[in-house]
């Protein structure tokens, strides 16, 4: 990716998630994809995709089961 489509993608992500806190790092070495971070927290990569000229960008997001809050109780049992 262009560090201009970075930039670009960059202010896009902070304003749909309303946090300046986001940000998008260029890849280390040139192939890999580009990182996401929240403030100092990893949270997904960025990949491009041309297909037939058009450009899209895939913003992929794991989350680890034992980062989530713990399960509510069920009712009735």
């Amino acid at each position: 990716m262009t560090p201009n489509e970075i930039a670009r993608l960059q202010a896009y992500l902070r304003k749909t998630f309303g946090n300046e806190k986001v940000t998008v790092n260029p890849p280390a070495k040139k192939g890999q994809p580009v990182e996401v971070t929240l403030g100092d927290e990893f949270i997904g990569t960025l990949y491009r995709d041309e297909d037939e000229g058009e450009v899209s960008y895939t913003f992929s997001m794991s989350i680890l089961e034992e980062d989530l809050p713990a399960a509510a109780p069920t009712k009735g049992k």
